[in-house]
């Protein structure tokens, strides 16, 4: 009982963050560097990412690329030259960190020096999982009264932490295979050096009394 506690309080700040906002501004450059921003999703997840960013002139050009942090490095977005506002949603196909990567890139015929005049705005709103479904929609198609549309978000806040509780499960699993797994190698290395060190002191032992008799040392 405890550890099915344990459990689900380890899931629940995963999901009061499952909606990511901020702003912030992007100097553009010749050789701009990516700033990504990170934010945990299971597989199969459902990801809304809105971006917000005002044309500021006709020298710089926001980039935009959507990524995961999987061993595969999964890229499911990819735009240049983002104006005004952008949704998309996408589908993850593992469990890792998502990330929404921008650069601002300045036009070859300004100068470095002016990068700093040439500064793009951005708006973004993340919204994974159940924040991610449009209730409003399925109300208007489904003819959903009040009560049952919260009846239904409910049901993805649920369905989200019975999926955080399997994945923690199978993390937990796949943790003390390792674990006993590193401890049966350990345990055959012991018995492995301590039977060479005994057949060595054996060897060694025959040795010294072959050599001695030969000497005449010993009888």
């Amino acid at each position: 009982m405890v550890r099915r506690s344990t459990l689900a309080a380890a899931a629940l700040p995963l999901l009061f963050t499952a909606t990511q906002a901020v702003k912030f501004d992007l100097t553009a450059s010749h050789n701009p560097v990516q700033k990504c921003l990170w934010n945990y999703a299971l597989s199969d997840t459902l990801v809304v990412i809105s971006v917000s960013s005002p044309l500021a002139g006709t020298l710089q050009r926001l980039d935009m690329e959507v990524v995961d942090g999987s061993g595969s490095r999964n890229t499911y977005q990819s735009k240049k030259g983002l104006k005004g506002e952008t949704r998309m949603a996408i589908t993850t196909h593992a469990d890792a960190d998502l990330g929404v990567c921008f650069k601002n890139q300045l036009d070859p015929s300004v100068p470095e020096t002016s990068a700093w005049q040439h500064v793009r705005s951005v708006d973004l709103d993340v919204d994974i999982g159940a924040d991610a479904v449009d209730y409003n929609a399925i109300a208007k198609q489904e003819s959903l009264s009040g009560l049952e549309v919260e009846m239904r978000k409910l049901e993805g806040v649920v369905k989200e932490i019975v999926d955080e509780l399997n994945y923690l499960k199978v993390r937990e699993a796949r943790m003390r295979d390792t674990n006993e797994s590193t401890n049966d190698r350990v345990r055959n290395f012991f018995f492995l050096t301590f039977s060479t060190l005994i057949l060595l002191g054996i060897w060694q032992i025959v040795h010294l009394r072959s050599y001695f008799k030969k000497k005449y040392l010993i009888d």
